[in-house]
């Protein structure tokens, strides 16, 4: 028998019994959109964080108050502690390393910034000018924040682009003045448009001088310290030179947690990797149940179609032909799943991608080809003990009982 013969008897097969394929297509379908819908998410997620701090640069150090001490904990200031404040003096001793190119301190809060009758609830950073090109930020108009001795200031401001179109209607910012609580600040910048960075939407913050924000907010702890490296090699350098120094003037105290970019990747990357894992597992069960289903349907279809297989083996097919028979029906089967699967995974990207447009849902290539593999080769392997049976059918018994 004929390749061309055997797929267009399996195709015969598969089309004279739709709810039966309905059935099975629908099966292998659920498991290969889940590996690429999920595995989509995943490496979205990935380029999403791999993106956020390559914006940044790839020698960041983030200084946190509070000791995380194990891998993957996070500081005491994120879940309830009290640690000891970071303070200006603290960031400015690191500027002892030399392994450590420039740094801002920041100050992070919220304002009631307003022009007039225009207000809004805006975030407010208190920043130096070292913090731009540490952010990797870009002005649309004016300048940053000016240079100079970090316990001084004057009243001056970057606003995001959001904030100067809603506060200023149109109006050109720079130069005007705006409040912040009852204290007024001039506008010397109006950031580019950069959306969001590490938590913040740069479209819709105002950054003031870092004493300037001390004293809005009352305050002379810090948020965390963003420190800039000279160069890859020497993050591991820069990294406990800010312990030691921050050790020695704690009192040797190890109660902050310096963070590098590596260091949150490798996190992530186990997150991701739990969660592909996890996915890969009820994946791996919704194909294993489409492969049983596979596997009872042939068997009652060998049963039913006993007549028809009788006849074929006393025309003269082998044993061979009629394995290969039910093989090319679980792989049109396992294919045709595979192809709704694909599409329906795809819907969703698409779907996730209009409720999250900042992450990059995009499957990887091991995914796209995995899936529909697995899938074929569930079916196949399933559909081995029908086959089997079928082939062992003797063909004057199977025909005496048509």
């Amino acid at each position: 028998m004929r390749s061309a013969d055997t797929l267009e008897f399996a195709w015969r097969v598969v089309r004279g019994s739709p709810g039966r394929t309905l059935l099975i297509l629908l099966a292998m379908s659920i498991g290969v959109a889940a590996v690429v819908a999920v595995s989509s998410i995943g490496e979205g997620a990935r380029l999403y964080v791999v993106n956020q701090f390559g914006s940044l640069g790839t020698h960041l150090v983030i200084v946190l108050p509070g000791r995380s001490e194990t891998a993957g904990a996070m500081p005491g200031v994120l879940i309830g502690k009290t640690p000891r404040d970071l303070t200006l003096d603290d960031a400015l001793a690191l500027k002892r390393s030399h392994a450590i190119r420039r740094l801002a301190p920041l100050i992070v809060g919220a304002g009631d910034v307003h022009v007039g009758a225009r207000r809004r609830e805006t975030p407010v950073l208190g920043s130096t000018a070292e913090l731009m090109a540490i952010r990797s930020m870009a002005m649309a108009q004016g300048q940053f924040l000016p240079s100079g001795d970090p316990r001084h200031s004057q009243p001056v401001c970057v606003i995001g682009a959001k904030v100067a179109d809603e506060l200023f209607a149109g109006r050109r910012a720079l130069g005007e003045w705006l409040r912040i609580g009852d204290r007024r600040f001039r506008v010397v910048g109006v950031l580019a448009s950069q959306g969001q960075s590490l938590g913040f939407n740069t479209d819709e913050i105002v950054i003031v001088p870092l004493a300037a924000a001390q004293a809005l907010f009352n305050t002379e702890a810090l948020f965390r310290v963003l420190v800039e490296a000279k160069s890859r090699e020497q993050i591991a350098i820069a990294k406990s030179d800010i312990e030691d120094i921050l050790r020695e003037r704690h009192d040797g105290k190890r109660d902050v947690t310096v963070i590098t970019q590596d260091a949150v990747l490798a996190t992530f990357d186990r997150i991701l990797r739990a969660l592909t894992l996890a996915v890969g597992g009820l994946a791996a069960i919704s194909l294993a149940v489409a492969g049983i289903l596979i596997m009872n349907v042939m068997l009652i279809s060998v049963t039913q179609r006993r007549g028809e297989i009788g006849l074929l083996k006393a025309l003269g097919a082998t044993g061979g032909n009629i394995r290969a028979m039910f093989f090319a029906e679980a792989a049109l089967l396992a294919l045709g799943g595979a192809a709704l699967g694909l599409a329906a995974g795809k819907l969703g990207q698409l779907v996730f991608g209009q409720l999250y447009p900042s992450i990059p849902f995009t499957p990887p290539w091991w995914a796209v080809i995995a899936a529909p593999l697995t899938a074929v080769l569930t079916a196949v392997l399933f559909s081995v003990a029908p086959a089997r049976r079928a082939a062992r059918l003797d063909p004057v018994r199977a025909l005496s009982k048509r």
